[in-house]
């Protein structure tokens, strides 16, 4: 089965130019008939891959290095890359969670402190005044 790049593009929910994209980075070979791109099974696999790693958060490098990993004899190699990669993708997530409750203390005691500056500055009620 081959698939054209309208086919790919409407059945992984993806535009044709970021398909193109793929392709002009080397991680896609589609066959050409004339103008026509034909997409193998591999092809549609790898596109796959590709979107399932961006969407965790890796590099389109990243991406790349565990396809060209993959070994259809066995795919221990890629496995076990792929199982450090999410481990240190785990890591750098779990700091940017602390950075970012870190940056929500900071934030509430600025707020609270700009809160409190305000009700000092206010003016008091015209019966206080008299």
């Amino acid at each position: 089965m081959t698939y054209s790049i309208s086919d790919l593009s409407r059945e992984l929910d993806i535009t044709t130019r970021a398909i193109r994209f793929y392709e002009e980075q080397g991680m896609l070979s589609p066959e050409r008939r004339g103008q026509e791109r034909i997409y193998s099974p591999r092809d549609k696999v790898t596109l796959k891959l590709i979107l399932r790693g961006k969407r965790i958060g890796f590099s389109l490098a990243e991406c790349r290095e565990l396809i060209e990993l993959y070994d259809p004899s066995g795919n221990q190699r890629q496995l076990t890359s792929m199982l450090a990669k999410i481990a240190e993708r785990r890591s750098q997530l779990q700091q940017q969670l602390l950075d970012i409750q870190q940056m929500q203390l900071e934030l509430d005691t600025a707020e609270e402190r700009c809160t409190q500056a305000l009700a000092e500055l206010a003016p008091l009620p015209a019966t206080a005044q008299e």
